[in-house]
């Protein structure tokens, strides 16, 4: 194992920046996920930690040591690609063993080690078999047992799932969390997908536009987002535009165009006044949906707090979720619940929105300004 650091990483091609000024610790046998989405430099801060890109500004320390104009194969890293890179016209053995022969690795050493790893990754007695015969998970597994037959202190891997189906790269990110944990090496995980990070994690280190915007454990960067951006790339929410009608140090009155007022509790040193546009984040699983039976008071309607009415718009069956798009004002929420809890709602249905405030997020100029889940 070992820990990482990454000072004022920078990556410039002519006049783009690929990757602007990055910091970043990696402690020593976690499994940090870079997330963010295509694009955004995460594959090459991937590749400039294992030395196949050079940065034009920074550095890259290991453990203290400066390795970043050390060449790939002198740095204690392995990459896993996301098209396996496999030799196409060696067995799996000699694919495993192929690294430790390089390094003068005995005959009979490097086979044992290989043999060991194809044990671990649910391929031992696929020895002789050709990559052509393996199928996309098969192929993954090789490749993994390949960079860690190597026995780096750091593994790299650059979307090593994302040619796989959804079955089989579910089934991949429980053994891939198994193999961190049983190997206890420091591995790195570039990725977009935000369940994928989520479920492999120990921290998400998420990107957009070259930088670094927020990193944290997965329950603190979807709870406590410091943007309007992680807000919306980490899971679906609804985004509703209001005005501060009240500002003091402790909270925020919100009047939202949808009708309605929020308080929401402002814990963040950025200053918003009265009159200030902002965006208030709901996401559906906070929502609470009654329905308005003939007659009965629409309690919302006189601008209460943290109620909203509407109408259903559509119901949306999506396989496991059923989603509800609701008419409210002159904009749309919605809802989400899983098969089993979800609500008797049809469209046309006149219903009412609640949710507790405690739950809501604000946002003005993307930068977050109040709210805590």
């Amino acid at each position: 194992m070992s820990s990482l650091t990454l000072s004022g990483l920078q990556k410039e091609y002519g006049d783009i920046t690929a990757v602007d000024g990055i910091s970043a610790s990696i402690n020593d046998g976690e499994l940090l996920c870079i997330l963010g989405p295509s694009g955004c430099g995460k594959s090459t801060t991937l590749r400039m930690i294992g030395g196949l890109v050079s940065p034009t500004e920074g550095n890259v320390q290991m453990d203290g040591n400066d390795i970043t104009d050390e060449p790939p194969h002198q740095r204690e890293t392995s990459i896993v690609f996301q098209d396996w890179a496999l030799f196409p016209y060696k067995t799996v053995l000699e694919n495993v063993t192929f690294g430790l022969k390089m390094k003068g690795v005995g005959k009979a050493e490097r086979i044992d080690r290989a043999k060991e790893l194809l044990e671990t990754v649910y391929m031992d007695g696929y020895e002789e078999s050709m990559p052509a015969d393996l199928s996309g998970g098969e192929k993954q597994r090789i490749a993994l047992a390949r960079s860690l037959a190597a026995d780096p202190n750091v593994l790299l891997l650059d979307e090593p799932l994302s040619n796989l189906d959804k079955r089989l790269r579910e089934q991949m990110q429980i053994e891939l969390k198994e193999i961190h944990d049983t190997f206890e090496k420091t591995f790195i995980y570039v990725t977009h997908d935000q369940n994928e990070a989520f479920t492999l994690a120990d921290r998400i280190a998420i990107m957009n536009d070259g930088e670094i915007v927020q990193i944290g454990s997965p329950q603190e960067v979807y709870n406590n987002p410091n943007n309007r951006f992680v807000e919306e790339f980490l899971g679906d929410t609804n985004i509703l535009h209001g005005t501060v009608n009240r500002a003091t140090d402790a909270s925020l009155l919100v009047s939202l165009g949808t009708g309605g007022t929020i308080e929401i509790d402002d814990d963040t040193e950025t200053e918003v006044t009265e009159g200030d546009d902002v965006e208030v984040s709901l996401r559906p699983e906070i929502l609470d949906v009654q329905t308005i039976s003939d007659g009965q008071k629409q309690v919302q309607a006189d601008g209460s707090s943290n109620c909203v009415s509407g109408t259903v718009n559509s119901v949306l069956h999506r396989g496991s979720s059923v989603r509800y798009n609701i008419e409210v004002g002159d904009g749309e929420l919605f809802v989400e619940r899983q098969i089993g809890n979800e609500s008797d709602l049809h469209e046309g249905d006149p219903i009412e929105l609640s949710w507790s405030g405690s739950d809501v997020l604000a946002f003005h100029e993307g930068e977050r300004i109040g709210g805590k889940r």
